[in-house]
């Protein structure tokens, strides 16, 4: 009977996370409390997952990859981009393999939050689509963290699973040789092919000099002495200097969907536009339009240069995912203007500032100069305009590397335990004030640490209830002829379908105890198991909802749900092909 219950809570909990109108994290902690309220989790077990020693790591780690950030460490590998030259393999080449490195010793999405803005930068510069490069960094981020086990949560999972089978928990480089092995052919298959299965995602008109992100959907106010006032819709489609669309009217607050060509407009109408960038610019100075979000954000502001507009895409663990810029009092909670939203290849049909906010969405802002970081970071919000990224100090950037690498010595040489020495070194962050102190918990990304906090005591659930047992059992005898190899190719296949649907930590701790089992009943080593299902869990490459780095580019880079499998399927398998030899050359059976 326990076993029938714990396979109902998981087969719910996976369904609400495909689902995804429930976040992830809510629906981890649902299954916790539903199994404890239903007597398969001690109550007074109950949330002894948020104290494991994993999710103390995950979030030490998210401090310091930060802190990393704040330094200026990685712009100093930003500064050799501009050096590649003009070839576009070359330039994905190089820059894949920065992001990679770099999110083997910090967070994935800090690591590709840094380099977004250089490729779209790059791409505009040599006049090519950066739906050809968000993508495969986003995958090199994936594949950078596979090369150590501070480089993405699935290691640190994995590690804590070897520990609580009786060896040592996984060390810092325990997963170099497998992971770099995976990462450098990863690299590779995406600088010369990957990027080419990629479908381009803007126009290829030959006058396009540069990129815009997908069309915003704004609205503008019509004043009284404006040239559109008393013309009909016609005379803004008609003209072919702008790529300009009118979507809808709204007049004495009553809005107007689809407008006929012939509709005439009048004064203070607000026109709902789909624009890009460059064209709406262009709009508001030709026929002397307002932005309706467009307002005074300090009445005493003097100097019109303290106000600028820059680009950002929401993160997943934003705060104004679900909310609308209305019902979260945005100017008056952030001190900024919602000027414009675009979401990639999605319709947007109401009104922008009643319009609910999602992950990737792409926000055209109006805020003060001095602010850009700030304001950005309290909102979770990653700046895609050059400009906003932060040049550290030196004396910043080598304290930085500093706290940094001494917390890697002392984990690698034994003397503190990975939790302790990068708790210490994010503490070192925020004394040092390299990490202000009002970022040390916004760095977090909560709904992380919440969704492992309680996914560990379901996984133990999913354990001590037989439901593993059972799972092991089925695919033993489904495999009875096959050799260990492909034992091993059917685990990691297994773990990367339920990694492009699910959060990748979830689906270890699902996971883990299946190999861990299955290596017991074959009387063979666990090591192999447990890589396969790590490097499995961090290969999310078939589908947008995977992990966050996928998510974090389909807005800029205007993809399509299914654009991933077509790049993603492939590298799977040569994930799969390079991994499974490797991995049994270093940690044989």
């Amino acid at each position: 009977m326990e076993e029938i219950i714990v396979f109902a809570t998981l087969g719910l909990s996976l369904l609400f996370f495909i689902w995804g109108k429930i976040r992830y994290d809510l629906v981890a902690l649902s299954a916790l409390i539903l199994l404890a309220i239903l007597g398969l989790v001690p109550y007074d077990e109950a949330f002894m997952g948020f104290s494991h020693p994993a999710v103390i790591t995950v979030a030490a780690i998210l401090v310091v990859s930060k802190g990393l950030e704040n330094s200026g460490i990685v712009n100093v590998l930003v500064a050799f981009m501009d050096k590649v030259g003009n070839n576009i393999t070359l330039q994905i080449a190089t820059l894949s393999a920065a992001v990679a490195i770099a999110s083997g010793f910090m967070n994935n999405i800090g690591a590709l939050a840094i380099f977004m803005p250089v490729a779209i930068q790059m791409a505009r510069k040599h006049n090519y689509s950066p739906s050809l490069i968000l993508m495969p960094i986003a995958f090199a981020s994936l594949l950078g963290g596979l090369t150590t086990l501070i480089g993405t949560p699935p290691n640190i999972i994995v590690a804590s699973f070897r520990a609580q089978s009786g060896e040592v928990a996984f060390g810092m480089f325990d997963f170099t040789v497998v992971g770099m092995s995976i990462a450098a052919a990863g690299v590779l298959f995406i600088s010369l092919v990957g990027y080419r299965l990629i479908p381009k995602r803007t126009s290829n008109q030959a006058n396009e000099a540069l990129f815009k992100i997908e069309n915003y959907i704004t609205e503008v106010i019509i004043p009284s002495n404006s040239p559109l006032e008393n013309k009909a819709i016609k005379f803004i489609t008609d003209d072919k200097e702008l790529d300009v669309k009118a979507l809808g009217i709204v007049r004495n607050k009553i809005r107007i969907h689809a407008p006929s060509r012939y509709f005439v407009l009048m004064a203070n109408d607000i026109i709902v536009l789909e624009s890009n960038t460059d064209d709406l610019e262009e709009f508001v100075n030709k026929y002397q339009v307002k932005l309706v979000g467009d307002e005074e954000l300090i009445d005493y502001i003097e100097d019109e240069n303290e106000i600028i507009n820059t680009e950002g895409i929401l993160q997943e663990s934003s705060p104004l995912i679900g909310q609308t810029a209305s019902s979260i009092h945005m100017r008056s909670r952030y001190d900024v203007n919602l000027l414009a939203l675009s979401r990639g290849d999605r319709t947007l049909i109401k009104r922008i500032d009643h319009e609910v906010f999602r992950s990737g969405d792409v926000l055209l802002l109006q805020l003060r100069r001095n602010r850009i970081s700030d304001t950005l970071n309290e909102m979770k919000c990653f700046p895609l305009a050059k400009r906003s990224i932060k040049i550290g100090k030196p004396r910043r950037t080598l304290l930085a590397v500093g706290l940094f690498a001494l917390s890697i010595i002392a984990v690698v040489m034994g003397w503190l335990p990975v939790a302790i020495s990068f708790t210490l070194a994010a503490m070192g962050m925020v004394v040092s004030r390299i990490l202000p102190l009002n970022n040390l918990y916004t760095s977090i990304d909560w709904p992380v640490i919440v969704l492992l906090g309680a996914m560990i005591p379901v996984g133990e659930a999913f354990e001590t209830s037989g439901a593993a047992t059972t799972v092991t059992k089925l695919i033993l005898s489904s495999s009875d002829n096959l050799p260990a190899w492909a034992l091993l190719g059917l685990i990691m296949l297994t773990t990367m379908l339920l990694s492009a649907l699910i959060n990748n930590a979830a689906t270890v701790v699902l996971m883990a105890p299946i190999g861990l089992q299955i290596a017991s009943v074959l009387e063979l080593s666990a090591d192999p198991f447990l890589m396969s299902i790590a490097v499995g869990a961090s290969s999310s490459f078939l589908s947008p909802i995977g992990h966050q780095s996928n998510t974090l580019v389909l807005g800029p880079g205007g993809y399509q749900f299914g654009d991933y499998w077509k790049p993603g399927l492939p590298l799977s398998l040569l994930v799969m092909a390079v991994g499974i030899p490797v991995i049994l050359w270093v940690w044989p059976l």
